[in-house]
């Protein structure tokens, strides 16, 4: 496969560029180029100027920001086929947060000038782009209801089904298997609770057979996570 073909592959599962056609992918990917960092390398910081975007090609990307009390919140984590840095670099502001490799990574990236030309030049880009945003904003909406709302195992089963919808279902029917790639400590910050919290949360959906710990690979029964995440 062709760098470019395996490039507009891994944009058709983004959110942002997943809804053009093959061929606008490629047209995306001939403009980006490859690089790749260490593990705990700062890619960015909040406050820079935002000038890429960046697919994760391979490894784990966290996002995060320091609260007032000089702690780290975790938000996201960028893995293969995911990209970040892209709200910035659409509306010309600075960085929200901070970007560190959890693992080695390596990444193509999208610069702002080029990206800017795609959107006015190509129609389907630009309404790409109108289109995640819209979806981002009801994302972050959603995920400021739950941490506000609703219980640590509730948060929890949420936060493992958006998991299982990278992977494909299909294959695994209602049972999906992945590696978790994170710490207990990890996973707190991205629901925001403590550790210890979080390990009593997956101690209870463990009783109720939604998930089993084999390792550092988590089996989710898809239906039971399912129940769970409607019951708040």
């Amino acid at each position: 496969m062709a760098p470019s073909t395996s490039i507009a592959t891994l944009l058709g599962k983004t959110a942002l560029f997943g809804s053009l056609g093959q061929a606008d992918r490629l047209t995306v990917a001939a403009q980006m180029h490859r690089t790749t960092f260490k593990q705990g390398q700062t890619i960015f910081s909040r406050g820079d100027p935002g000038r890429e975007i960046y697919l994760v090609g391979e490894g784990t990307v966290r996002l995060s920001v320091f609260s007032s009390d000089g702690r780290t919140l975790s938000f996201k984590h960028a893995n293969a086929g995911e990209i970040f840095g892209e709200i910035a670099c659409l509306d010309g502001g600075v960085r929200s947060a901070d970007a560190t490799a959890i693992t080695r990574v390596a990444v193509t990236i999208l610069a702002q000038a080029r990206l800017n030309s795609l959107i006015e030049t190509n129609a389907r880009v630009a309404q790409a782009a109108i289109t995640f945003l819209c979806q981002r904003l009801r994302d972050t909406s959603e995920q400021s209801e739950a941490i506000a709302l609703h219980p640590i195992e509730v948060r929890l089963a949420r936060f493992f089904l958006s998991r299982c919808k990278h992977r494909d279902a299909a294959a695994g029917g209602n049972r999906i298997s992945f590696d978790l790639g994170m710490s207990q400590s990890e996973l707190a910050l991205l629901i925001g609770a403590s550790r210890q919290k979080v390990n009593a949360a997956l101690a209870l959906l463990e009783e109720e057979g939604a998930v089993k710990r084999t390792g550092s690979r988590l089996g989710c029964n898809v239906a039971r996570l399912q129940r769970l995440a409607a019951s708040a």
